[in-house]
C-alpha cells in the first residue's frame, strides 16, 4: 500500500511540474521523450479547439459526441505531428488536421447507404456550385449550368443530386402537400410493396433451366403430373408402364430439380 501510495504522489507531482510548463516546453519534452502524461498534457490544454471546431459541424447527420470523438483523436495526430522548429503556432496547424479528420469521419460514416466516394466528392461540389451560380445567375441554376461550371456531363450531376438524397435516412412518416386534398400523403405510402411476379419470374426461370437436364418422358411425365393434373394410373396407360415406373420417374424428376436448385444457391 506505501508503494501505490508514494507512486501515486510522484504522479501527483509530476503533472503538477507539468502544469507550470509552457506549451513551447511542453512540446519540447514530449518530442525529445514522448512521454504519454506530456501529451495528456498538452490534449488538456488544447482540447477546446476541438470543442469550438465540433459545434460547426452540428445538425449534420452525426451525432455531436461522435464528431467530438473525431475531433480529439485529430488533435491527438496533430500533437503526433506538430514540429516547433517550423515556427507556426499549434493552433493553426490543429485545426486543419483536425478539420480533415472530421471530413474524412463523414465521407465514411455519414451516408446512410454507401455510396462511390467519386460521387461523394462530387456531390459536395455539386452544393457548392449551386450556391455560387445562384448568386451569379441571380435564379436558380440549371442542370446545364452546373454541369458546365463543373466541367463535367449533365448525368453526373443528376447522378450526384440523386445519391446525396441518401445522405441521411427519411422518416417512413414524413408527410406531402396533396394538392389541395384534406389528408397529406405520407412517405410510407408512396413506397411500392414487392411485386408477386418477380417470384413468378424467378421460378419460371428456374424450371426452364431445370427442365434442360430431363429426357423426353420425364418431360412428359413432368407436365401430365404438374400441369395438366393427370394421376399417375394414366400416365403410366399412356407411356404404357407401370404405376411404379412412373412414381419412381417423379422421384428422379424431383431429385433432379433439388441438385439444381442447390447448384443455383452456390
Amino acid at each position: 500500500m506505501k508503494n501505490i501510495a508514494r507512486a501515486n504522489k510522484m504522479a501527483l507531482n509530476r503533472d503538477h511540474s507539468l502544469m507550470h510548463l509552457t506549451e513551447k516546453e511542453l512540446f519540447i519534452e514530449y518530442q525529445e521523450n514522448k512521454k504519454v502524461e506530456v501529451r495528456n498534457e498538452l490534449v488538456n490544454r488544447y482540447l477546446y479547439i476541438a470543442e469550438i471546431l465540433s459545434k460547426k459541424f452540428l445538425n449534420k447527420g452525426i451525432d455531436y459526441e461522435d464528431i467530438y470523438q473525431v475531433a480529439s483523436l485529430g488533435l491527438i495526430y496533430a500533437i503526433e505531428r506538430f514540429d516547433l522548429s517550423r515556427g507556426f503556432e499549434f493552433s493553426s496547424f490543429a485545426t486543419p488536421t483536425i478539420i480533415g479528420e472530421i471530413k474524412k469521419h463523414f465521407r465514411d460514416k455519414g451516408w446512410s447507404i454507401r455510396v462511390p466516394r467519386r460521387i461523394q466528392e462530387l456531390s459536395k461540389k455539386v452544393n457548392t456550385a449551386k450556391m455560387t451560380l445562384h448568386q451569379n445567375l441571380q435564379r436558380t441554376p440549371m442542370i446545364k449550368d452546373i454541369a458546365e461550371y463543373l466541367n463535367c456531363t449533365q448525368e453526373e450531376v443528376m447522378e450526384a443530386m440523386e445519391a446525396s438524397q441518401v445522405y441521411t435516412p427519411k422518416s417512413l412518416d414524413l408527410t406531402y402537400d396533396n394538392d389541395g386534398e384534406d389528408k397529406d400523403i405520407q412517405l410510407i405510402d408512396l413506397i411500392g410493396e414487392k411485386d408477386k411476379n418477380f417470384d413468378e419470374i424467378e421460378n419460371r426461370d428456374f424450371l426452364k433451366k431445370a427442365m434442360r437436364n430431363l429426357n423426353e418422358v420425364e418431360k412428359k411425365v413432368l407436365e401430365d403430373r404438374f400441369f395438366n393434373s393427370k394421376t399417375q394410373m394414366n400416365v403410366a396407360e399412356e407411356l404404357n408402364v407401370s404405376q411404379m415406373t412412373v412414381s419412381r420417374m417423379e422421384k428422379r424428376i424431383i431429385e433432379k430439380f433439388r441438385k439444381e436448385l442447390n447448384k443455383s444457391m452456390e
